[in-house]
Order: C-alpha cells, then sequence, then structure tokens
C-alpha cells in the first residue's frame, strides 16, 4: 500500500489502514521527507516514472487533506486508469445501503453515516462526525471532526465543514464552501462563499 502524501494527514490515514488489515509500505510526494516515523520507502511524485510504476504495482491512497490539491492528484492518475482504494476505519458505523462506490473516500475513527447517504468521490467524513439518513457528500468534500450533518443534507464538491458544525435537515450547501468550526447552518449556502457562527452567517467569498 503506497500513500500519497506524508505528512499529518497521513498518519491518519496509516491508522486506518492499519485498523483494517492493510499496512503502508511507500509513499509518494514532492520531496523526500526527513521525518518518516512509518519508515517508509520513498517513490518519488506521483506522476515520476518512479511513482507510476509504483502506483501500477500496489493498491494507494491519496492522503492529503487539502481538497483542491487531493482532487489535481485523483484527476492526474484517473486519466492514467490509477484509482484509489477506499480507507474505511473498522471503528466507523456506516449503514449497508450506504452508497460507497466512489473511489478515494476516507472514513476516520468512529464516524457514524445512516441509511442511503451517498459519499462521492475523493471525500472526507472525519473523527466521530455524524451522517444522517440521505446525506449527500459531494467530491472532494471535507467533513472534520465532530461535524453532524441531519437527514437529507446535501454538500457540494470541494467544500469543507468545520470541527463540530451542525448543518440543519433538508439544507443544500454549495460548491467550494468554508463552514467556520462550530456553526450551525439553518438556511442553504450558495457555491464560493465562507460562513461562521450561529446561526452561520456570511463573512466572504471566496
Amino acid at each position: 500500500m503506497i500513500l500519497i502524501g506524508y505528512s499529518g494527514h497521513s498518519y491518519v490515514i496509516n491508522g486506518i489502514l492499519k485498523s483494517i488489515g492493510l499496512k503502508a509500505t511507500g509513499y509518494c510526494d514532492n520531496e523526500e521527507k526527513k521525518f518518516n516515523p512509518f519508515s517508509l520507502k520513498y517513490f518519488q511524485k506521483e506522476t515520476s516514472d518512479v511513482g507510476l510504476k509504483a502506483l501500477t504495482q500496489e493498491d494507494f491512497f491519496i492522503a492529503i487533506g487539502n481538497n483542491t490539491v487531493r482532487k489535481d492528484i485523483y484527476n492526474n492518475l484517473a486519466i492514467r486508469n490509477l484509482l484509489p482504494i477506499n480507507a474505511i476505519h473498522a471503528t466507523s458505523v456506516i449503514d449497508d445501503t450506504v452508497d460507497l462506490s466512489a473511489h478515494g473516500i476516507m472514513i476516520s475513527p468512529n464516524v457514524t453515516i445512516n441509511a442511503f447517504a451517498k459519499i462521492g468521490i475523493g471525500a472526507i467524513c472525519n473523527t466521530y462526525s455524524i451522517i444522517e439518513h440521505e446525506c449527500v457528500i459531494g467530491d472532494f468534500a471535507h467533513i472534520a471532526p465532530g461535524a453532524v450533518l441531519c437527514g437529507n443534507v446535501k454538500v457540494g464538491e470541494n467544500s469543507f465543514v468545520g470541527a463540530k458544525s451542525v448543518i440543519r435537515e433538508n439544507i443544500t450547501i454549495g460548491k467550494n464552501v468554508i463552514i467556520g468550526a462550530g456553526s450551525v447552518v439553518v438556511k442553504n449556502i450558495p457555491d464560493n462563499v465562507k460562513v461562521v457562527g450561529n446561526p452561520a452567517r456570511f463573512i466572504k467569498y471566496n
């Protein structure tokens, strides 16, 4: 198993993989890391000749928290017919009706995902987040630790829902949205904005 990206976010991914019996053996990154806590072999950048050869021979996961960077790497590899596995922690509670057919999904420890939710490509559902029935998490979105999405919430592509935020039922969040930590969202949010507070209010356009 190869990790793409080797810093804090990848350390969490390594733990998720271990929980399901998988072992990281190497990593791809722009440069070799001086701090190598898991003694992984360096395979250069993922699009280098060395990196691409490694990724064709082993499963891999894009272990990068930044939504835009993760999306760019995914797309650059997908055009080469290279797709990451999903990293789903053994302690997560996921209803058997949840749609996890996309690639590159990260589900951290103690996440709950309930009936008929759908998780998009490269989405992150971080530690102790709750994603209720029929929610849709867009491609490359990030649901931060402890966030609660009530039923029928839709989160657009590349959006970020901050730690311990609460999104009321039937809310639609647009693309490229940032929701600050601890916010309470009670109204739909358009694309390309940042909101904070209780109730959440606009503070800037992205």
